[in-house]
């Protein structure tokens, strides 16, 4: 690789990993796993770097890498015998006032919980959608299917964040919207 694509190609990685290293958690619940998919993400960039000729595509290229590099390694078959933990330690937020950050890991534990239960192609739908913000034309892009497809799997992955998340698991009335 050239010394100006590879300096060009550093400043993009520099850029991209907390992004993607949060998409990834968000689709595999797993922060080591998260981070082995940056890295294996990253990896595909670069070896294909110099054959990419619109670097203003890039972020959606990113992510086209990441969400296959994932649906990959769920294929794989050791993957399958592996059982995540329930518990996974959450960082205090350091700002938010004492009585709220119960409430905000209670909040963030339910969507964590609802979001792994969700099938993968789903769960992949919800997190570009409404994590990453993309339209729905971009992340039919990301994920090599239909608009019409990715508009059912939001609406079914969101019917089933509810059913998990349920009435009775519901944020305290102070993390409620109103209206």
């Amino acid at each position: 690789m050239r010394r100006q694509d590879e300096e060009h190609y550093r400043q993009f990685a520099a850029g991209q990993a907390r992004s993607m290293r949060r998409t990834a958690y968000l689709l595999c619940g797993d922060w080591h796993l998260a981070e082995d998919l940056m890295q294996s993400a990253l990896l595909k960039m670069y070896r294909s770097w110099s054959r990419l000729d619109r670097h203003d595509e890039l972020n959606s290229y990113v992510r086209r890498v990441l969400v296959r590099t994932w649906l990959d390694e769920r294929r794989k078959p050791w993957r399958r015998w592996e059982h995540t933990s329930e518990l996974l330690p959450d960082a205090p937020d350091d700002d938010a006032e004492p009585d709220t950050i119960t409430e905000r890991m209670h909040a963030r534990g339910l969507v964590r919980r609802a979001l792994l239960a969700l099938p993968p192609r789903q769960r992949a739908t919800i997190v570009l959608r409404y994590f990453d913000d993309l339209s729905v034309a971009q992340a039919a892009a990301v994920l090599n299917c239909s608009e019409g497809n990715v508009k059912s799997q939001t609406a079914r992955g969101l019917r089933t964040l509810r059913e998990h998340i349920g009435d009775g698991d519901r944020v305290p009335s102070s993390q409620e919207p109103t209206r």
